[in-house]
């Protein structure tokens, strides 16, 4: 299973950015797809997730702005984010919890400019 993240970038606070991540390869009909993120020298934390049945997760700190979403069709989970904020500036990283194992995407940076 390899996984291809795209969509970050450069933004203005306030401003929006959507994050994709495609799954090639078997990832079953049971699986969580989600976003992380990490800053430098500290630990990568759960931005959010979500399974296949529905069910979503999310950090405290970007509930309310980000929404997470997928297309089993397609293999691809979305992060919408809004009304990003500077401590938002992270690598973000895609990852896929299936019942063969965890997969993570390269990292796609997120730079919000004050």
């Amino acid at each position: 299973v390899q996984l291809h993240a795209s969509g970050g970038g450069l933004v203005q606070a306030g401003g929006s950015l959507k994050l994709n991540c495609t799954a090639s390869g078997n990832i079953g009909s049971r699986n969580v797809m989600g976003w992380y993120r990490q800053a430098p020298w500290k630990q990568r934390e759960l931005v959010a997730s979500v399974s296949n049945g529905g069910a979503v997760q999310s950090g405290d700190s970007v509930k309310g702005r980000f929404t997470i979403s997928r297309d089993d069709r397609k293999n691809t989970v979305y992060l919408q984010m809004l009304s990003l904020k500077p401590e938002d500036t992270r690598v973000y990283y895609c990852r896929v919890d299936t019942v063969w194992g965890n997969y993570w995407g390269q990292g796609t940076l997120v730079t919000v400019s004050s």
